[in-house]
């Protein structure tokens, strides 16, 4: 069963997962469907405000957008550890719960049934392991490190449309390390280094002037541009109903 509430003007939900429900943030487009849709995953920082604009601006741009609350069962630190250990077996109630969120969007009668994916850091990481499993286009944001056996894990991968950070530390490599695979896989894909912004750049985090020197912080024009080109692919992907 899935519960409507408001909360503080934030929209959220209760979605029906294999191991109980879940909360999740819902932003739906203005005007009249039906949309496609985009299941955003978020970082090791949960699903805060910085999510909320997330979710809005993906909606704005036509989508129906949600983010499941991949920390809803017990404590953080505790959620954190699991949520990265299933990350890294790429098996487990993490896994499940993105699904349960692709599958309430393509059960909701404003939305055509075609899905995306798109996820930042660790959200990046899943954006990367789910992509072979039943979305229509994947958006990591600097999901760096790769997911090991990166060539078994992108087996049947939708298109992906990567951005990463020139200054990243936790991406060196990773840009070409893609390339490679998605070439050899003849997997559509659109990757793009900016140079100069390092990781987390689409992501506007607390103490900003740290993060920025030690090769972190938000960037608004490489966030602009690389929004530009995720909704450009999107709308290629999951159908012309989305705005460009």
């Amino acid at each position: 069963m899935v519960r409507l509430q408001l909360d503080d003007g934030m929209t959220t939900i209760e979605i029906d997962t294999p191991d109980g429900p879940i909360d999740a943030l819902l932003n739906t487009p203005p005007g009249e469907g039906p949309w496609p849709g985009v299941v955003v995953i978020h970082d090791a920082f949960g699903y805060g405000r910085d999510k909320e604009s997330t979710n809005d601006r993906i909606a704005r741009a036509g989508y129906v957008a949600i983010t499941p609350n991949m920390y809803a069962r017990g404590g953080r630190v505790r959620c954190i550890t699991r949520v990265m250990r299933e990350l890294t077996t790429q098996r487990g109630r993490a896994l499940d719960d993105i699904l349960a969120a692709r599958d309430y969007l393509q059960s909701r009668p404003d939305c055509t049934g075609q899905v995306g994916i798109a996820g930042f850091c660790m959200g990046g990481q899943f954006a990367l392991v789910m992509s072979p499993k039943g979305f229509g286009a994947s958006a990591p944001f600097y999901g760096a490190p790769l997911p090991k056996n990166l060539s078994a894990t992108l087996d049947g991968a939708c298109p992906i449309v990567a951005s990463f950070g020139g200054r990243d530390p936790l991406g060196k490599g990773a840009p070409e390390k893609l390339r490679e695979v998605t070439a050899a896989k003849n997997i559509t894909n659109d990757i793009k280094v900016y140079p100069g912004v390092g990781h987390s750049f689409a992501n506007a985090l607390p103490a900003q002037p740290l993060l920025r020197i030690s090769g972190f912080g938000y960037d608004q024009a490489a966030t602009d541009d690389a929004w530009d080109r995720v909704f450009s692919f999107f709308g290629e992907h999951l159908g012309a109903q989305a705005a460009t």
